[in-house]
């Protein structure tokens, strides 16, 4: 285990104090932390590269892991450092209540089973999250407030506690604020749910194969393909490519491809760290992905981390289904 530098510790130290950063603010501080002298050796992203590949190595030792995600609703690259183990331990580790973790699930799982991937939930339904429901295990009758094992603290889970724990979720970017006094998934959560999404397979995206919690979707009913809107702009800003559906070849409706957007995201891109692009499955025939049951470990972030448990007996809602249910 070879030591890293103080360039190495304080871009470490950087993204544990300060949170997620855009990456433009990243690299501004890289670059003043490395110098002119550094560059001169070689191209800065190959020297970027190897610093986080380096910082990677060291941290795999105490499972962290600095990674760099998309915030779905605007495509801004964030990097952050994240932890890639949760036990009993870790969880100590956070400033959230139990009361406040479980109101966190409730919203989050509130957002991902939307079928029309629409990322969001009014600011009215996460205040009305039930955290009775957050308890695995429980019976309907229980659910519905009979006797139970519920605990007192969340019972006692006050409106005004919701309101105080949202505005700190929102502060801390496990949340994030959105058009119409809506609530979305923040930066933070994309970073260390990762792991969360793909384990409990949430759907994907069809390009990045990373989680469409906010995407646009196949007009066809019977198809389930979901594509973020920056990878929509990229896929389709050839001329040449025929705008349709990867899936089923329906025609993608309601496509807006603009240039500059395009330069940006593939900018964004080139300079993503290459230990993500492991990820990535660019493949059309990617495999439809359906809800299981299945229990996974919590997913922790360092310092104020928000440990967000498996999800129990969660069934698929297609849009289909969604729609049959309203009526």
């Amino acid at each position: 285990m070879s030591s890293l530098s103080w360039r190495h510790q304080t871009l470490i130290q950087t993204l544990l104090s300060r949170g997620p950063l855009k990456e433009n603010e990243f690299r501004s501080i890289f670059s003043q932390i490395i110098g002119k002298s550094h560059t001169q050796r070689g191209s800065q992203q190959q020297i970027f590269d190897d610093y986080l590949r380096k910082i990677n190595t060291e941290l795999g030792y105490v499972q962290l892991e600095l990674r760099a995600c998309r915030n779905q609703y605007n495509g801004s690259v964030y990097y952050g450092v994240v932890n890639n183990v949760s036990d009993d331990q870790s969880k100590l580790g956070t400033k959230y209540t139990v009361p406040q973790i479980a109101y966190y699930k409730g919203i989050v799982e509130s957002i991902i089973q939307d079928a029309e991937a629409g990322g969001c939930i009014s600011n009215i339904d996460a205040l009305n999250i039930r955290l009775e429901t957050q308890i695995q295990g429980m019976t309907d009758a229980e659910s519905q407030g009979g006797p139970s094992q519920i605990p007192p603290a969340f019972k006692n889970f006050s409106m005004s506690q919701k309101e105080k724990t949202l505005e700190l979720l929102l502060k801390d970017q496990w949340l994030s604020a959105v058009p119409d006094e809506k609530i979305g998934i923040g930066v933070r959560s994309f970073l260390d749910l990762r792991s969360w999404f793909r384990s409990n397979e949430v759907p994907t995206c069809e390009v990045c194969n990373e989680a469409a919690v906010k995407a646009q979707l196949c007009k066809n009913e019977a198809c389930n393909v979901r594509l973020h809107q920056y990878c929509l702009e990229k896929k389709f800003s050839q001329r040449r490519v025929e705008k349709v559906c990867p899936g089923c070849g329906t025609q993608w409706l309601g496509s807006k491809v603009k240039a500059e957007a395009l330069a940006t995201e593939t900018s964004d891109d080139e300079n993503m760290p290459s230990q993500n692009t492991q990820h990535r499955d660019r493949s059309a025939k990617k495999r439809r992905r359906v809800y299981r049951e299945e229990d996974d470990a919590d997913v922790a972030g360092p310092d104020s981390s928000v440990p967000l448990a498996a999800v129990s007996d969660r069934k698929r809602v297609t849009r289909r289904s969604a729609r049959l249910s309203g009526n």
